[in-house]
């Protein structure tokens, strides 16, 4: 957790810096892409000119709304790194790219309708089709629109784990890993859970694969709820027969050929969904492959129009490619954080329980989207003992997203702290 604030005077001077992980090489990649779509711009409207080809000309004219479209993306988040730590900003910058996603999708649905209304017309008033320069420029036009998907994306973005993780934190090697010193060298036990059931996974960093037959583990929660987890190799680690139940929080004994020893795992909560997603970048994606995607339906249209002079294929596809657009831009996600909706439920019951475990009550609980992956909340507990807001810092220290936290504490006779 970044920074809770409390009445505490050393909890007052903190950052309100709440950008993405990725925003640094999101906003990279943006510019590549803009130059991209902008080069090939350029040289389809020239081209056009000098060759006299109006459908060049035209597809020109699309890629510079593309790329206006990814310039305000880009744009979004230079503003926001440059201005991160701009005072005027209560909250930070981290906004910024959902504000730009949301515009993007309503200028983006605005051409949609536009492109609708064309290709309406055409039904009705069909033009002649110059097919030899029509299909080359549509299939150069989805390859522009492949490597841009490709480069917003990252060619190396999901080339580790990003699958749902609890994050214990250890090391930087794997948040859910322990490294143990055993007398026949160095292994590492850890809950693998990236797309699968979670498990223990123990493989060995120095020295030999302990054998599965002389290898166990026995967890123990803090309400002293005992399970024994038997192992099987496979290949390269042992393999944990039974799942993991949650929580996972619990002293974690490894019976080890004789040996035992004990490590901890201590529950973290992480944003989930759209609380932990980049919309600007998700925006832009999105764009890029609904433009993939209208190309394909004209490639398809030309094609079919070519074979059997059936002419009005080719509006057809631009009025389903329009419906498409508008349909998978349509900015709802963007306009509920923009409106500070609760961007993650489950974790607002998880706090919930966790306060009134112990008999205090949660009066009052606002949660927001303070930027990808960063979430600010006010919280207020009424309680009948004596606790302190560092009490409650204490206790919501495993949620972790939650950036910038205000506590409230009142006794029970409305008492403050």
């Amino acid at each position: 957790m970044a920074d809770i604030e409390s009445n505490a005077p050393s909890s007052l001077l903190h950052s309100h810096r709440f950008l993405g992980a990725e925003h640094e090489n999101s906003e990279r990649r943006s510019w590549a892409v803009i130059w991209l779509c902008g080069i090939m711009m350029i040289a389809e409207i020239v081209g056009g000119v000098l060759f006299g080809s109006i459908a060049l000309v035209a597809d020109g004219l699309h890629m510079s709304t593309h790329a206006g479209a990814l310039l305000l993306a880009a744009l979004a988040y230079t503003y926001a790194r440059s201005h991160a730590d701009d005072p005027r900003f209560t909250f930070g910058t981290g906004k910024l790219g959902d504000l730009a996603g949301f515009t993007s999708a309503i200028i983006l649905a605005m051409i949609s309708l536009l492109i609708g209304y064309e290709a309406v017309s055409r039904l009705f008033e069909p033009v002649p089709i110059h097919f030899a320069e029509a299909i080359p420029i549509a299939c150069l036009g989805l390859a522009v629109n492949v490597a841009s998907a490709w480069i917003l994306s990252g060619a190396d973005h999901h080339a580790h784990s990003h699958g749902h993780s609890h994050g214990y934190r250890h090391d930087q090697e794997h948040d859910e890993a322990r490294r143990i010193e055993t007398s026949s060298g160095q292994v590492v036990l850890e809950i693998f859970e990236d797309g699968v059931p979670p498990r223990f996974r123990l493989r060995a960093e120095i020295g030999p694969l302990p054998a599965a037959p002389s290898t166990a583990i026995e967890t123990v929660r803090p309400d002293g709820t005992r399970q024994l987890f038997s192992m099987t190799d496979r290949g390269g680690y042992l393999e944990s027969f039974e799942e993991i139940p949650e929580p996972h929080e619990f002293a974690a004994q490894l019976h080890l050929a004789g040996e035992e020893h004990t490590v901890i795992f201590q529950e973290h909560e992480h944003a989930h969904g759209n609380a932990l997603r980049d919309n600007n970048t998700r925006s832009a994606v999105i764009h890029v492959m609904a433009d993939a995607t209208v190309s394909v339906l004209v490639i398809l249209g030309l094609l079919l129009a070519r074979a059997f002079g059936w002419l009005w294929v080719d509006p057809l596809a631009g009025i389903i490619g329009a419906c498409v657009s508008k349909l998978v831009l349509w900015p709802d996600s963007t306009g509920a954080i923009l409106l500070d909706m609760n961007p993650d439920r489950r974790m607002a019951d998880n706090l919930r329980k966790m306060i009134e475990a112990e008999g205090d009550t949660l009066g009052d609980l606002h949660i927001w989207r303070l930027g990808p992956g960063h979430l600010g909340a006010i919280v207020s507990v009424s309680t009948q003992e004596m606790r302190n807001p560092d009490y409650y810092r204490a206790k919501l220290a495993p949620f972790r997203s939650l950036s910038h936290l205000t506590i409230q504490v009142e006794q029970s006779n409305s008492r403050s702290l």
